[in-house]
């Protein structure tokens, strides 16, 4: 079993920032994740809030930060992580590919989350096949086609953005009214091919062999149901943490959240975390790869005041 200084689960902006931290401070680093690097940036088409790159592609940022992280030493491997043993002065980090195993002196745990599913009737037959999660990934086979994002936060809005310029038709139905930037709802807003039906609860997904449309209703006063035909759905409706491997170390919130204090350290000492997975007021590139500086910081000092 090998034994590094930092173990980082989760390669999102939050981890490989970690890793560059760590690894600066001259701790041999690893970090793990089960998918590519990059998180949930991967799939988003437009980041336009992260200060120093202007407007860029998520998944060029994210190839951007992880040729960082092996610029600055640590190493990378495709892992998924399904335990963390406390036994002390050593953390375990178990996998399950290969029964690997990884001894660490300090473990970063940067996760993030993962789109939260509405869970009405249709939303499993179609998953996958006329429901996606993902707008850069999926939204060029509905070119020329009628499409329903369903959510008004900042993804929703910003993936309709993408999505209304290659669709005809797009519908928005949010539970409340857009609440994204402002700026951004009002480009929506002016977008000739968009149409946005605020106030809504979606109460079934449409069609048998395919997808076929959306039913929804308002939720703020008595109406009959509507019905949207459609070609494809996408979903952004919120996000639900992923830390369901580290239930066992008594360190999450009720929702399954990662509790720190600000150094980003939790409970149990020697184990951090950082980025979305944290019980936190907001989620952001930037906030994310701020915990991870932090994250990576005091990992490296706790490792370094094991040494003495």
């Amino acid at each position: 079993m090998e034994t590094y200084d930092v173990v980082i689960v989760g390669a999102g902006p939050a981890g490989m920032t970690a890793a560059v931290y760590a690894a600066r401070a001259n701790m041999k680093t690893l970090l793990l994740d089960s998918l590519a690097p990059g998180g949930n940036i991967v799939n988003t088409n437009e980041i336009a809030n992260y200060l120093g790159v202007g407007t860029i592609n998520g998944a060029e940022l994210a190839i951007k930060m992880f040729e960082q992280t092996g610029e600055a030493g640590a190493e990378f491997d495709y892992k998924t992580v399904v335990d963390i043993e406390d036994t002390g002065r050593d953390k375990i980090v178990v996998c399950q590919e290969d029964d690997a195993r990884y001894a660490a002196r300090a473990v970063i745990i940067a996760t993030g989350t993962k789109p939260r599913r509405l869970g009405i009737p249709g939303e499993d037959a179609h998953a996958g096949a006329g429901i996606s999660w993902c707008a850069i990934c999926d939204g060029a086979q509905y070119r020329g086609r009628d499409v329903v994002v369903i959510g008004g936060g900042n993804s929703a809005v910003e993936e309709s953005l993408y999505l209304a310029s290659i669709v005809r038709k797009l519908t928005v139905i949010t539970m409340f009214d857009l609440t994204a930037d402002p700026s951004a709802c009002d480009k929506l807003r002016a977008m000739p091919n968009v149409s946005i039906y605020p106030w809504q609860d979606v109460l079934e997904f449409l069609g048998k062999a395919k997808l076929e449309g959306v039913r929804f209703r308002p939720n703020r006063e008595e109406g009959e149901p509507r019905v949207v035909t459609c070609d494809g759905v996408f979903e952004y409706i919120g996000l639900e943490p992923t830390a369901g491997f580290c239930k066992n170390l008594g360190i999450r919130d009720e929702r399954g959240c990662i509790l720190v204090d600000a150094t980003m350290a939790t409970k149990r000492p020697g184990i951090f975390a950082a980025g979305d997975i944290l019980a936190k007021q907001l989620r952001q590139v930037a906030t994310a790869c701020g915990d991870g500086a932090l994250a990576g910081h005091f990992a490296a000092a706790y490792v370094e005041k094991l040494r003495q």
